[in-house]
This record gives structure tokens, sequence and C-alpha cells, in this order.
């Protein structure tokens, strides 16, 4: 079995085995397992059954994570973007007053537009045309926005009037009596971001997966000992399996097939469609950078090899969603949590999709593990992708400003797009000025009037 695996996957050439893929699967898995709570809880939102959008988000990672896999062989999966799910609730819905049967005609859309640009050669030039800095700004960036997803889950990082973030108060949590919820919470996370670390400068295989299994166990045993009072609607869940309600799949019946195209022709409807397609685009090219980079897969010219087909799968994963009734997808970038115990190619990726797809039966015990338990390892992962800044040409300001605008903007902005644009415009700009005109290529001058215009237009 092992050899017909590693002739199918090429383990060996990549300097892995089985064991390694599949616990660099399950170590993604549990990290990005938050998508089953988090997706369907935002999707309701527009008043789409919770059910339905939890069973499609469980296929939507299956399917689309399979189909990355078989085409590339690369240990990416791909789950609904947390931020294109906002947009889609938050924006187009609730915002614009479109249904949701619309927006995921928008969806569906916008991932047949995706899977057109994949079959030709715009999608290798989209890639290449990016400078080789800036894919270190972007892999760089990349960790510290896993970093700033980790502390804001954490509680450790929180929200502030004064200073846009602070840190957590320990005797103001007590003052007002949540300390046993969110000070509990953010007491784990420090203690359990120490063991991790340990774990990993002592060189203990599966270090990320244990740190995670540690968190919750810790948590269990907190909340049976009364020290974790679960508060679920300030967003402290209990960490206790629920099975009353059994382990019935819930029904797709309620999303599946009801995209409605009536406003195809809509100008919002395009611009909508836009929105989703220039975002999706861009996150899927910077995870793929990003993640490439830190799996050795990119070439001596920072080029992915197949990075087309990686696209194409990203594509089809999206018209999936819409078809299902979900929201764009992305390649998570949690996959780094997986490649940095080894994962190296789609065997990874299937054992993680293999965990999704089963998630619909065991619902129970996979929406016990709430955000904070996974936070300690997006932080350890954040700190491995960001030692990329150090490969960067700091002695050359015309790269090294808009590198840096690239790997800063996305924690401060809160999104893998508004740091690539920030990191193209500038670049652009700066050398263009400087008459440095030789070094833009053409696709980089199309790219700064694309995001330039977004700015403007959406």
């Amino acid at each position: 079995m092992e050899e017909k695996l590693d002739k199918l996957f090429h383990l060996k050439e990549r300097g892995t085995t089985v064991r390694t893929e599949v616990l660099a699967g399950l170590t993604t898995f549990v990290t990005a397992a938050y998508v089953l709570a988090v997706n369907p809880s935002v999707m309701s939102a527009t008043g789409m059954d919770s059910g339905a959008v939890f069973t499609a988000t469980a296929l939507v990672c299956f399917l689309g994570t399979l189909v990355m896999a078989l085409l590339t062989n690369y240990p990416f999966v791909l789950v609904p973007s947390m931020g294109l799910n906002a947009y889609f609730a938050y924006t187009v819905v609730l915002g614009m007053g479109y249904s949701w049967e619309v927006a995921l005609a928008a969806i569906f859309v916008e991932g047949l537009v995706f899977a057109l640009i994949s079959l030709t050669s715009l999608r290798e030039k989209i890639f290449k045309a990016i400078p080789l800095n800036l894919k270190y700004a972007i892999s760089a960036g990349i960790g510290l926005f896993i970093t700033i997803i980790g502390l804001k889950n954490s509680g450790l990082v929180v929200g502030s009037s004064a200073t846009l973030v602070s840190i957590f108060s320990f005797s103001g949590s007590a003052a007002e009596g949540t300390f046993n919820t969110a000070g509990i919470s953010v007491v784990l996370f420090c203690v359990v971001l120490v063991i991790t670390g340990v774990l990993m400068a002592r060189n203990v295989k599966g270090n990320i997966l244990l740190g995670i299994l540690i968190t919750w166990l810790l948590g269990i045993a907190c909340e049976l000992c009364g020290l974790y009072v679960p508060d679920a609607a300030a967003g402290y869940a209990s960490l206790l399996p629920d099975f009353s309600n059994g382990l019935a799949v819930p029904s797709l019946a309620p999303t599946f097939m009801k995209m409605d195209f009536s406003h195809l022709a809509d100008l919002g409807f395009l611009v909508v469609s836009f929105a989703f397609l220039l975002t999706s685009l861009f996150d899927t090219v910077g995870s793929l950078i990003g993640l490439g980079a830190k799996a050795n897969l990119l070439d001596e010219k920072g080029d992915m090899p197949g990075v087309g087909r990686a696209m194409g799968a990203e594509s089809v994963a999206t018209m999936i969603a819409g078809v299902l009734g979900n929201s764009a997808t992305c390649c998570s970038v949690e996959c780094a949590a997986g490649i940095a115990e080894g994962g190296r190619t789609g065997l990874m990726a299937i054992t993680t999709g293999v965990l999704f797809l089963l998630s619909m039966f065991l619902s129970p015990i996979f929406l016990a593990i709430p955000s904070f338990v996974t936070a300690p390892a997006l932080v350890i992962v954040g700190s491995l992708m960001a030692s990329s800044v150090l490969s960067i040409d700091f002695g050359d300001p015309t790269e090294s400003i808009p590198a840096f605008l690239c790997f800063v903007g996305m924690p401060f902005c809160y999104s893998i797009v508004e740091g690539i644009s920030m990191g193209i415009i500038s670049y652009v700009g700066i050398n263009l000025l400087c008459g440095n005109h030789k070094k833009i290529s053409p696709m980089m001058y199309v790219l700064a009037v694309v995001f330039i215009l977004k700015c403007v237009l959406i």
C-alpha cells in the first residue's frame, strides 16, 4: 500500500512519508475545523438554513480539496473563505438587499469566470509577474495574518476604541465576572503556547497537533471542575461534545441548487461578481505563493509548477460551493500548520478532505473545538511563515518598501488581498518614479491599475 501511495503522490521525491502526510492532514483539519462552526453562523444571518450550510461546508471542503489534490498533488486545502462569507452575508445580502439565492448565483458566475481565466496563460502571467521580494513578503504577511487571527481568537488581543487594539485585562475580567469564560481561555492559550514552543524546540513529532489536543483537554478539565463556565451567547461554547441530537447529517435540500440568475444583467450583480472574483483570484495567488514557499514548492525564480491547475481547482470548488449553497472558497491559510508538520503532497490534502467529509457524521465532536483551542497553533505557524521576511532585500528601497507595505498590510487591514494590493501599487509607483521602468512587467502595470480601480469603485 505504501509503495502505491508513494508512486501516486511522489512521497520519497518530496522527502516525506505516509505517516507524516496523514499526521499533517490531521493537524490541518483540526486547525481549520472551526469553519464548520463559523461559516454556518455567518451565512445563516441571511436567512439560510444553518444545518444545510453546515453540510454544504463539509462537502465543499471535501470535494474542493479532492480536486486540488488530484490536479496538483500539492498540500493545499480548499475551504469557504471566512472573508468572502462575511461579504456575502453582511454586504451583498443584508447591505445591498439581494436575496441569498441571487448571491449564490454571483458566487457561481465568479467561479465560472475564474475557471475561464485558469484555462488561459493569464494565470501564469499573474503569478510570474509578482517580483521575488514581493513573493517573500506575501509569505511573511500571511504568517503575520495568521498570527493576528490566532491572537484575536485566543482573546489575548482585544479591540480598543482608544488604541485600536489592546491586551486582555485580567483585572477587568475579574471585575466584570467574565474570568471563568474569557479569562480562562486566555490563560489556556498562554500556557499551551509555551508548551507548544517547547515541543517544537525539542523536535517532538506532531508538536502542533499535540498543542491543539493539550489545549482542548485542559479546557475540558477546566470545564469539568468549574474553572471554565461556557457562555454560548458570549462566544464561549462548551468544550464537551453534545450528542443530544444524535449523529444525523443535516439535509442539504434548503440550499441545494437554489441559485437565482434573474439579476444576471444588473450592474450591481456584475459589480458583486467582480468583487468576489478579484478577491478570490488574489487571495488564491497570495496563499499559493506563501504556502508554496514554506513547502519548498517554488523554483529558483519563485514560480510554482502547475500553478494554473491549482487555480483551476479553486475555480471548480467555488462553482461547487454555489451549487451546494455556500460562499466562495479559498486556499486555507491553516494549511501552513500541516506544512509545518512536514506535509508536502496531495496525500496531506486528501487526508484533511476525508476528515471534513467524516465531520458531517461526527459534528458534535468537531464543533466542540472552539477557536481559542487552535489559537496557539496559529501563532506558532505564523512565526514559522514570518521567517520569509529574512529573504527580502532590505538594501534596496525600491524593493524593500513595497515588500514592507505588503507584509504589514495583511494583518493591519485584516486581508491578504489588501496587503498584496498595497505591495503591487507601491512597487509600480516607486520604481516608475525612480526610472526603473524596465523592472516593471506589463502585467504589474495591469495589476496596479486593477487594484486602484478596486479601491475607487468597490
